[in-house]
């Protein structure tokens, strides 16, 4: 009598198994770009530093004997009369939060071939990046006039000055060196070159718009920090 009762795979054994169960990594990212894979690799190293940072900061501001600067204060803007809390820190939080916006839209026209739309959006999200940096930098020249050092600062423990210029300072680098990419990118997508496979930098292969989307990538894991160092930095 003949068993129909259909078998399943047959499992190797031996180093045929050993060489299957090693290789599995292989083909499970098999269909993976490896430029995707590489940023996602970037950017795990990247939260172990940031992560340090923030853990650094609130072990000193726990630590500190001295009283820790009020935030609400510090970062206040002066309008007419009164001092607005935080308002520059929330603007600039809208902008770069509605960067992430323009950038998935310009992921989504991307695969969509729809190159004057993926361009133009690349370009507002560099815009709103570039604004950022601008309110960035106009915040570190009011502290820095008023008396803010990495060493010391007129209102307390001198460790504030040193976290803010570090933990700001190393993203809004980043920040900025998105900007410079995702301008490059727009001009390579207007002439197309991500149609024709030009070789060059951030091409990638012919007819693939995969490097917009490792891009976004990027661009989103930076604001995505900053949602975090606002709430640590600036709520805290």
């Amino acid at each position: 009598m003949v068993n129909s009762t259909p078998r399943g795979p047959t499992q190797k054994s031996g180093w045929q198994g050993l060489v299957s169960d090693l290789a599995s990594d292989q083909r499970a990212f098999k269909n993976v770009p490896w430029g995707k894979a590489m940023m996602w690799i970037f950017l795990l190293s990247d939260i172990f530093i940031f992560a340090c940072f923030l853990v650094g900061y609130m072990t000193v501001r726990i630590s500190t004997t001295e009283p820790w600067p009020d935030a609400s204060e510090v970062f206040a803007l002066h309008i007419g009369s009164r001092n607005v809390p935080l308002l520059l820190i929330a603007i600039m939080t809208f902008i770069l939060i509605s960067s992430s916006g323009t950038m998935a839209l310009a992921v989504k026209f991307g695969y969509e071939k729809n190159r004057r739309a993926t361009a133009t959006l690349l370009i507002l999200t560099a815009l709103l990046g570039a604004s950022f940096v601008g309110m960035q930098a106009f915040e570190w020249t009011k502290l820095i006039g008023e008396g803010v050092r990495p060493w010391g600062n007129p209102w307390g423990a001198a460790q504030f000055g040193a976290s803010f210029f570090l933990i700001t300072g190393f993203h809004g680098t980043h920040v900025s060196i998105g900007v410079i990419f995702l301008i490059i990118m727009s001009i390579k997508v207007l002439r197309g070159s991500l149609e024709t496979g030009r070789p060059g930098f951030l091409t990638g292969r012919k007819g693939r718009y995969e490097m917009v989307e490792t891009l976004g990538l990027y661009w989103h894991f930076v604001d995505l920090v900053w949602v975090f160092i606002f709430a640590f930095f600036y709520l805290w």
